[in-house]
Parts: C-alpha cells; sequence; structure tokens
C-alpha cells in the first residue's frame, strides 16, 4: 500500500486529472493526501471540490483559502477581485460541499507510515502529541461553528505570534490556524511570522523556514503552501507546492514506501 500527497491544487481540476493519469497510483489500495487549499485562483475550484469529496481513498487537510471560502460563504469576509470560487457559491450542492470543506482536519498522521500531513507547518513550540491535540480542538470548533460569522472573522489576525498554554478562547484557536494554515518563517525563539512569502534567503537574518525549527521525531511532515519555495526535500519536512496556479507545475510525491518520488505536470496560467 503506497502513500501519495499531491500539493495545492487551487481549482485547476484539469491539471488535477492529468496528474493522476501520470501518477502510478492505484486506487483503492493506495492512498491518496491532499495539502489542502483545494480552491480559489484557478478556474474549476467546484469541479474540484466535487472530485476530491468523492473519492473514498484520499484524505484532505484544510488550507487558507478553503478557510477564505467558507468564511466569504457566510459573510464574514467579503469576496476578493482575485478569488474564482464563485461556482461554489453558487452551486446546487454548496451546502454539501461547505459542510464537508469544514469537517475536514487541519492535520492528519499515519504513524505507521511516520507521515504528518499539514497545509502550512507545525509551531516549533509543540510536539507531535501537541500538534495532534490543539488540531483536533480547532477541527471541532470549526464544524460546529462554520456556518456563524463571529467565530469565522474572530479567525484572523497575526496575533498572538508566541504559542503558550495558556493561550485561550479565540486567540489560542487563531494561533493554531495561522501556524497550521499560514505561517512560512519563524524567530529563533519560535515567534510565528506571517509576513514574509519569499523563498528562504529572501527574509530578514532573524527569521528561519518553520521546517528548520521543528525538533526531530519519528514523523517526518508533508506540507504546501509555499509556492515560492517550490517541492522539494527538507529532510525532516517535504514540501509539494509547485505554483500549479502560477502556470507552473502541480506535484505529487510517493512518500511511503521506500525513497520520496515526485510526478509532475505542467499547468497553464490563470486567465
Amino acid at each position: 500500500m503506497a502513500l501519495f500527497a499531491i500539493g495545492d491544487v487551487q481549482g485547476c481540476h484539469r491539471c488535477l486529472r492529468r496528474l493522476l493519469e501520470r501518477m502510478p497510483f492505484n486506487p483503492p489500495a493506495d492512498r491518496l493526501w491532499f495539502v489542502g487549499d483545494l480552491v480559489n485562483r484557478g478556474p474549476d475550484s467546484l469541479g474540484v471540490l466535487r472530485m476530491v469529496k468523492g473519492m473514498d481513498h484520499a484524505q484532505v487537510v484544510l488550507g487558507n483559502h478553503d478557510l477564505h471560502l467558507l468564511s466569504v460563504a457566510v459573510g464574514a469576509r467579503p469576496l476578493k477581485v482575485s478569488d474564482s470560487f464563485s461556482d461554489v457559491l453558487d452551486a446546487d450542492d454548496r451546502d454539501e460541499l461547505l459542510a464537508w470543506l469544514a469537517a475536514l482536519p487541519l492535520m492528519s498522521r499515519d504513524d505507521d507510515a511516520g507521515w504528518i500531513m499539514v497545509h502550512a507547518g507545525l509551531a516549533p513550540a509543540w510536539d507531535v502529541e501537541t500538534a495532534t491535540r490543539l488540531a483536533r480542538q480547532v477541527e471541532g470548533e470549526l464544524a460546529s461553528h462554520y456556518q456563524e460569522q463571529g467565530f469565522l472573522r474572530g479567525m484572523y489576525g497575526d496575533l498572538p505570534a508566541r504559542w503558550h498554554e495558556g493561550l485561550n478562547g479565540m486567540e489560542r484557536t487563531r494561533f493554531v490556524i495561522n501556524a497550521m494554515t499560514r505561517m512560512r518563517f519563524c524567530h529563533p525563539d519560535g515567534k510565528i511570522d506571517l509576513e514574509h512569502t519569499g523563498p528562504p534567503g529572501s527574509q530578514p537574518p532573524a527569521l528561519q523556514p518553520w521546517f528548520e525549527l521543528w525538533p526531530h521525531s519519528s514523523h517526518r511532515i508533508v506540507f504546501g503552501h509555499w509556492s515560492a519555495l517550490g517541492a522539494g526535500d527538507h529532510g525532516q519536512a517535504v514540501s509539494t507546492d509547485s505554483g500549479c496556479v502560477w502556470g507552473n507545475r502541480l506535484t505529487a510525491v510517493r512518500l511511503h514506501p521506500g525513497p520520496l518520488e515526485f510526478f509532475g505536470v505542467e499547468c497553464r496560467p490563470p486567465a
């Protein structure tokens, strides 16, 4: 049984279909992970959601664009000029799709294969068990309150930037969501940075990629979100976002068994 992960699809339905045809993927024996951001910026968010929702062998984690869709759907955030998920908002099965999306996890783990999946990253202050516990707590909140404007508005903001167990209420929820769906860089003391989005080397000297500060464990981490980083093997972590929606590639990686193996297809830029 093989385990594959696919990077940020962001509404690139045709590209996803071509990638699945190229991969040596054998459902239902093999398993397929999606690292989040199924929707937005690409031309067919509705097609991607319907397709992935119908895959019994797929596991998905939430990304920041998926959360943005939920927020726009209930009026907690305005629709941006760059947003391209109106097809989902206007669909006859909109409510079913949004409920499915809201029930997705923020983090998945496979202890047998030794892998964790998250959209953006894990705060350096956490270990695997802490991250799992916090993900489950916030997932329960999202599933229960995804139709409430006040809750979804409260998710947004860059503070607090440091984790401590004394955080509670929306501050605790916001930190977990920011780390798992938005983070790229951190300070050496674990303070997360949500401003800098470029590749490693473009950031101020005080910042490091979050995965360089993650304490080593029995699990490796596969993530997306960081198109400027691209797809690659970083030792403890593996990145998968290769900028499909910007006309680059959609990437998949076989995580288990054996050595990593990357697959990709070229994608057309959005019109």
